[in-house]
């Protein structure tokens, strides 16, 4: 199990390709939750991600026959970009496997970091299957995303970032995919501060290491279904798993609808742009998915912020709709002259803003002399949202609310 001077001894490669990152405090979060919040900002890193930390300790501990060589790893995003930077900044030439559906703003963040990609299989599991063969057929070191003690120690020197800049930190709450940010992360926490707490947290749809834990072995994930894609992973390393059960206080998830409106939050509110699994820590704290005490000084890690724009839209989109500040609404109108009119005059007169209309006669749930029309419409908030549909149906209109 590794140490905390195995993170003290990576700080050096660490530092040679990655950043130190800011560690924030949110007068927004804190107001919301009655803790202190923190934020660790590594969305400010090289490559957008925590991973290039590990990849970085890795790589520079290779041999001269394993650099002569080459490296190969797996990965959904992060780690690939990761391990892309590192190598090319030691001069090592690196192959990265990815999976078909990566997002494609990280498949060509990788390739401008100088690695080969190779797109394949549906999901990690697949594109590790892949690298290993790599591995064998090219005689390339393997750079696990997360089950390696070197990249443990290197995720590790974010650990050591929060407690020299904030030692009164009582939680760090921190992403769970295969583990290797937290066994690292508390291992330095734990290592330096006696009486600090950390949380891991995982997304819904791949909480195979909460699942785990309460088990007392690892468990699978056989359905992957998560926004968080940084953290899509569907089973918890061998030997992260242990550094977890040792020294990681609780392991609790959240759904994607959370993880969305923490997203939407950040970006609106703090004006930080994250994805998915750089999302998930403050989720957690928001939704108080763990016990904490108003005046608790909680460090939630911002992990990557490395979002496709495509998926950006719909997820903040998913936030606002959370927050009660987007509604989409069905209904039906005779089909003759004004009436879609005095339909927009109401919600005008009620201060809401439409997105878009869609009208359709054609359908076959209407009568012939009727028209459907959906309509995406920005609220002020929740109570807003319903005072408008109640104002709709107190007009006579036949309203579903859709979203």
């Amino acid at each position: 199990m590794i140490s905390l001077d195995d993170v003290l001894a990576a700080r050096e490669h660490v530092s040679a390709v990655a950043r130190d990152t800011p560690l924030e405090y949110s007068n927004t979060f804190s107001r919301m939750t009655g803790a202190e919040i923190h934020p660790k900002l590594e969305t400010f890193q090289r490559t957008g991600s925590f991973k290039i930390r590990g990849a970085a300790n890795r790589i520079a501990q290779l041999s001269d026959a394993e650099a002569e060589a080459g490296v190969v790893t797996a990965s959904a995003g992060n780690h690939a970009q990761g391990v892309a930077l590192a190598a090319t900044r030691a001069g090592v030439d690196a192959t990265v496997v990815m999976p078909r559906h990566a997002p494609v703003s990280k498949v060509d963040a990788t390739r401008r970091y100088g690695a080969t990609v190779e797109l394949h299989g549906r999901d990690y599991a697949d594109a590790q299957e892949r690298a290993h063969e790599i591995e064998t057929e090219e005689e390339r070191t393997y750079v696990h995303a997360f089950d390696d003690d070197l990249v443990m120690a290197g995720q590790g020197t974010l650990g050591l970032e929060i407690v020299e800049s904030l030692p009164e930190v009582d939680t760090v709450v921190v992403p769970i995919g295969g583990g290797g940010l937290i066994s690292g992360v508390a291992t330095a926490v734990k290592g330096l501060l006696d009486d600090v707490r950390v949380v891991g947290v995982q997304a819904a749809g791949a909480d195979s290491a909460a699942r785990s834990l309460a088990k007392g072995r690892r468990e699978r994930t056989d359905e992957v279904d998560t926004v968080a894609d940084g953290i899509a992973v569907s089973e918890v390393g061998e030997r992260t798993f242990e550094v977890i059960r040792e020294r990681v206080d609780e392991v609790v998830t959240v759904t994607d609808e959370e993880i969305a409106l923490a997203l939407t939050l950040l970006l609106e509110r703090s004006k930080t742009l994250v994805e998915g699994a750089g999302a998930v820590a403050l989720a957690a704290v928001l939704e108080e998915r763990f016990d904490y005490d108003d005046g608790e000084v909680i460090v939630p890690a911002l992990c990557g912020g490395n979002i496709d724009l495509n998926q950006l839209t719909t997820v903040v989109m998913r936030g606002l709709v959370q927050l009660g500040r987007y509604l989409k609404l069905r209904t039906e109108l005779k089909d003759r002259p004004g009436a879609l009119e005095g339909l927009i005059e109401v919600i005008a007169e009620h201060n809401a803003n439409i997105y878009a209309i869609r009208h359709d006669r054609t359908s076959r749930d209407i009568a012939v002399n009727a028209a459907e029309v959906e309509l995406d419409i920005e609220t002020r908030d929740e109570e807003h949202g319903a005072e408008l549909v109640a104002t709709l149906e107190e007009h006579g209109y036949d309203v579903d609310v859709l979203v």
